[in-house]
């Protein structure tokens, strides 16, 4: 594909304009994520090599990674290895290659730049299959006298052939690209570089200084551009968007009247956010995160209650079936005495009973529905639909939750999670969300207690939940895997073999995410309603299965799992007023971060200190699940380390927005908002 004055390359061009690119090459390089030259610009290394100094030959340090020159003075063959020795003013050295092939390119004589491991056994210095160039007299080598960039790479694509492709890509395309779109008196003020010097000096740095200033410009890039989209977005909801208040009313009152317990402060609070949201025109779009068992679902019913007292209806979207009956069963028990109709809409419903409540939807019979995704297929219509209520909210993505409130006219959304989401994340992500916080327990409520056992202690363990199951408590086997393979870890399919040998006398039963809707239900009733005394799983039981007759849980492999899982998996216990036993058995192949994880789960319980802590350890996108939704794809920034610059990109965008709420005066910097994040508009838009 050539580039002319009528078909110019732009950032979304296929990489195939890059000379030497073909289909099977392009194909090579879509395993690494790069389908684009914007790709390939920004397909930035995952580490350096230094490799400016070349060293004498008597100065290669054993075990480290050296650089040299030296002339050829013996070749030899032998087998699949070449063995040669070189030789300069200082000294001399072996060469190893682990191929036999190379002998047929050297001869003595030849002056060669190697870059490699040396041998830290070997008596005499010996250089292990390293890079080598030939150099001809008077020479400039390409592989070493600078810092060299190294990439991801498959089998198809080695370092030297990605370097030469992202080389010609930038020489080739990157001054017509790669044109600044921050304002100039950002870039004034901060003495940043331009956008195409920094990407040029990402891929090859002259320095560390400059090296720091390359990447501090990229990393405020992207945190102003999401911090300006998330401003444009409240914008949007504030100007564009009218809902309808919604006020609590006779049945609000009669329900928290007849409260057979006490709210927390943390609640009531919470409580008071949501409502006080609701009564606007402006649609809600608040965040309610709790810890596991901070009584988030109390919170949903308030807002329910006050939509359905205004004559709108209420929809509520869970990841799971298993979940949504959940929630069905605790909203039908709280509202039908009250004389609202509940629903649950799932994809496992039959054909005639999903008719039925498709019509009460669009007829405005049916009050509040739960659902999976099922809620926002093209064939749910609701007369009048009022809040929309996403639990578990980081599972589905911007713009499933945004079909969700696309099926009403604005109406107000309450996202939920469980997971607490980092101070730095909320800021970056859910800037445009209210925030509430639950950070109290309910009363009666005992802290977990945690403790971790190596296997040989599992005899232990099988004590424990014999003394337990007689006491009437029932009890969790958590395992990462459903089937035995390769990997060293525990799988539902042994350990509950292996635990109905040794506990004869107990009711066992598994549960795994292999099993059909009807049999993970049918599964879970009977583990709700006592019938079983163990039950052996995998991370399906992780979010929002509330039995508070169980108090304990055994999670096996416990160094294989985030901290945030640890702790989700942890709060499926201790929801009763028993005191409740987490013990995380550990494996015998567990690694150092695993067992920082395990130690970390059992000094705390705090679930908005262990994601500060998962935070740094993982990510944003693993801690939160938004890798797959594009929200936090950052390719240079870093939540955690990069908090300063997050503040300052904040700070700027929100000056630039209050003097030119529309962009007017910055047409390439609103184009980039739109076209990087399209996704989180969109939500606004549709919300």
């Amino acid at each position: 594909m050539k580039t002319t004055k009528h078909n110019p390359p732009r950032l979304s061009s296929p990489i195939t304009l890059i000379d030497g690119i073909g289909p099977k090459k392009a194909e090579a390089f879509s395993h690494l994520g790069v389908h684009t030259l914007e790709d390939m610009f920004y397909f930035l290394p995952r580490r350096y090599e230094d490799r400016r100094t070349p060293k004498p030959l008597d100065s290669l340090t054993r075990g480290e990674y050296e650089c040299a020159y030296g002339v050829v003075s013996e070749i030899g063959a032998d087998y699949d290895k070449t063995r040669a020795i070189i030789t300069n003013n200082s000294g001399s050295a072996e060469v190893i290659w682990f191929s036999d092939k190379i002998a047929s390119f050297l001869r003595e004589g030849m002056r060669l730049a190697l870059y490699g491991k040396i041998d830290e056994r070997s008596i005499v210095p010996r250089f292990v299959h390293p890079e080598f160039e030939i150099l001809k007299p008077n020479s400039t080598p390409t592989i070493i006298g600078k810092v060299f960039p190294i990439y991801p790479a498959t089998a198809d694509l080695n370092q030297r052939t990605i370097r030469k492709f992202v080389d010609s890509a930038l020489d080739s395309f990157s001054e017509e690209c790669l044109k600044d779109f921050l304002p100039r008196r950002v870039l004034n003020r901060y003495g940043m570089m331009s956008l195409r010097e920094a990407i040029l000096q990402l891929h090859n740095p002259s320095d560390e200084r400059t090296f720091i200033r390359a990447r501090n410009r990229l990393a405020f890039d992207e945190f102003y551009l999401l911090q300006a989209g998330v401003i444009m977005r409240r914008s949007l909801y504030s100007s564009q968007l009218k809902a309808k208040p919604l006020k609590p009313g006779e049945k609000f009152r009669t329900f928290m009247d007849t409260l057979p317990f006490t709210l927390t402060d943390a609640q009531r609070a919470a409580g008071y956010e949501v409502l006080e949201d609701m009564d606007r025109d402006i649609p809600m779009n608040r965040l309610l995160q709790g810890d596991v068992g901070s009584g988030k679902t109390i919170v949903a019913v308030i807002a329910v209650l006050a939509a359905c007292d205004s004559g709108a209806q209420a929809a509520f979207m869970a990841p799971t079936e298993i979940l949504a009956a959940q929630h069905y069963i605790t909203l039908r028990k709280t509202l039908e005495p009250l004389g609202l109709n509940v629903a649950l809409l799932t994809g496992s419903l039959r054909t005639s009973e999903r008719r039925r409540i498709l019509e009460g939807l669009s007829i405005g019979s049916v009050d509040a529905v739960v659902g999976t995704h099922a809620l926002f297929s093209g064939s749910v219509e609701f007369a009048n639909l009022g809040l929309a209520i996403v639990d578990e909210q980081h599972r589905f993505g911007v713009l499933q939750r945004g079909a969700l409130a696309a099926k009403g006219q604005a109406p107000h959304l309450l996202a939920m999670t469980a997971t607490p989401i980092p101070r730095t994340l909320i800021m970056s992500v859910y800037g445009g969300l209210g925030v509430s916080v639950l950070n109290e327990l309910p009363p009666g409520r005992k802290e977990i207690h945690t403790i971790s056992l190596i296997p040989p202690e599992a005899p232990k363990v099988y004590a424990m939940i014999l003394e337990r199951v007689k006491k009437g408590e029932q009890v969790y086997w958590v395992c990462p895997l459903i089937d035995d393979s390769e990997r060293d870890l525990a799988s539902v399919s042994s350990v509950y073999a292996r635990l109905r040998n040794i506990l004869p006398d107990l009711t066992i039963s598994m549960l795994h995410g292999r099993m059909s809707v009807d049999e993970k239900s049918r599964v879970m009733q009977s583990f709700a309603e006592g019938k079983i005394d163990l039950l052996v799983a995998t991370v399906v039981i992780e979010v929002g299965v509330d039995v508070p007759n169980a108090t304990m849980i055994v999670i096996q492999d416990a160094g294989q799992y985030g901290l945030a899982q640890l702790h989700q998996l942890r709060g499926r216990v201790g929801r009763g007023e028993a005191q409740s036993l987490c013990v995380l058995l550990e494996n015998a192949g567990i690694t150092p971060v695993g067992r920082e994880r395990v130690g970390a789960m059992v000094k705390c319980s705090d679930g908005f200190e262990l994601a500060e802590q998962d935070l740094r350890a993982r990510g944003p996108g693993e801690v939160c699940g938004t890798h797959q939704h594009g929200v936090t794809d950052f390719r240079v920034a870093d939540l955690v380390r990069d908090e300063k610059i997050l503040r300052l990109a904040k700070k700027e965008a929100e000056e630039l927005l209050r003097e030119d709420p529309n962009l007017d005066s910055e047409p390439l910097l609103k184009r980039e908002i739109l076209r990087r994040l399209g996704e989180v508009l969109e939500l606004a838009a549709t919300s």
